[in-house]
């Protein structure tokens, strides 16, 4: 192909956005912002993919610059960059939520209460996403409180249904642990951590017997949202949210890992087929609803992170798929009736798990103790996962394909 040959990719236009991508360094940020309005705005149709990431990069350093002028800079590219349609879905919801959070980390609150002057008309947009997930960021950081454009912007939302709007404007007691880090307390890889840090489940004869009888509970809605949070945040591994019922009422004392061991889970096959035995400690609602909203907020090792806002209500998405709960059930109330619950986490030595980067596991038994609900995920290098859903892939095609990167 001829290098003066223009392509959908590689227009003179795009060659000369890229171009002025270059120097956009040296200015300052009302330049920064003239400039992105340039790119989104040169020519006909949506902007190209090389001038949409350079606007995109604009709006998150304006956004992450403490002052009135470059917040709402930030925000009005993000609405121009939406709108012209440069970007796919998955992107644009990544820069409303990058951004989104820049802003409440970067900015003073006064400096953003003026992005709330108008309530909206509808929901659609990426203007009213992008203030749905500034609010959403807020609650999380406790500001916000009594301002009243925002008290205002955030009724409207919940009149008009916005998802967002079904959280709470304040960070709940169960929520402490969101989003804050503890020396020494990273994922858990071995079961030496583990038992370290929750209280071993006893193995019992009678959970063995019981875990036996289990019989399957297919809920694919309820599994889909369990798995949220992590198909969300790119974990390597498709997650595996699997549903139960028993026969009779299971006593909380025989809810350990001999029960588990005997449940039909892709996790626990060829269980102790490397170096190491299935271990189940007991744990809590907000330990499970933290490394569930640190699943989407910090994404996988290949995968992106969701901002707060979202994160935050995928992990309660899915802590109520786990409890069996309809969502018009309010959250103080899902928080009394998690302590109902008997709440699990576990660990196996398979090849489904890796024990390099993360992996998560948890079970949980309803207040009649004939229902379980179990969701496993687990996170590593891309490659190395990609080859073994590959074999799978290949088993059920019948032939082999040579495995790409």
């Amino acid at each position: 192909m001829s290098h003066h040959r223009e392509t959908p990719g590689d227009s003179r236009s795009d060659r000369h956005r890229r171009e002025e991508s270059q120097h956009l360094a040296e200015l300052g940020p009302e330049a920064m912002y003239e400039a992105a309005v340039r790119l989104c705005t040169v020519g006909e149709g949506p902007p190209g993919a090389s001038a949409a990431r350079t606007g995109a990069r604009i709006a998150e350093t304006l956004a992450d610059t403490r002052s009135r002028d470059c917040a709402m800079f930030a925000a009005d590219l993000v609405s121009r960059l939406l709108s012209a349609g440069g970007m796919s879905p998955g992107e644009g919801d990544r820069l409303l939520r990058s951004v989104a959070a820049k802003l409440v980390r970067a900015q003073h609150l006064r400096d953003i209460e003026p992005l709330f002057a108008e309530l909206p008309d509808g929901v659609p947009g990426p203007a009213v996403e992008l203030r749905a997930c500034l609010l959403g960021e807020l609650a999380l950081t406790g500001s916000g409180g009594g301002r009243r454009s925002l008290e205002a912007y955030a009724d409207r939302l919940r009149e008009l249904g916005h998802p967002l709007a079904r959280l709470p404007r304040t960070r709940l007691d169960i929520e402490h642990r969101f989003a804050v880090r503890v020396r020494g307390l990273g994922s858990v890889k071995t079961a030496q951590q583990l038992r370290s840090r929750f209280p071993e489940a006893p193995s019992t004869d009678r959970g063995r017997v019981a875990g036996r009888g289990a019989r399957d509970a297919r809920d694919n809605g309820r599994a889909n949202a369990a798995a949220r949070p992590f198909r969300a945040g790119g974990w390597a591994r498709e997650p595996e949210a699997r549903f139960f019922t028993l026969p009779s009422p299971l006593s909380p004392g025989d809810f350990g890992v001999s029960f588990i061991k005997e449940l039909p889970l892709r996790c626990l096959a060829g269980e102790g087929s490397r170096r190491g035995s299935a271990l189940a400690c007991v744990t809590t609602p907000d330990d499970v609803l933290n490394d569930l909203f640190s699943a989407s907020y910090l994404g996988g090792v290949n995968g992106q992170g969701q901002g707060g806002a979202y994160a935050r209500l995928y992990a309660w998405e899915s802590l109520y798929a786990l409890m069996g709960l309809p969502a018009g059930v309010p959250l103080l109330e899902a928080v009394r009736r998690a302590a109902d619950h008997r709440w699990l986490r576990f660990m196996a030595f398979t090849d489904w798990f890796h024990h390099d980067t993360a992996d998560l596991a948890f079970a949980v038994l309803d207040p009649t103790r004939t229902r379980i609900a179990v969701l496993a995920a687990t996170d590593t290098d891309a490659h190395r996962d990609a080859l073994g859903q590959q074999e799978v892939v290949l088993a059920r095609r019948g032939r082999r394909q040579h495995p790409s990167r």
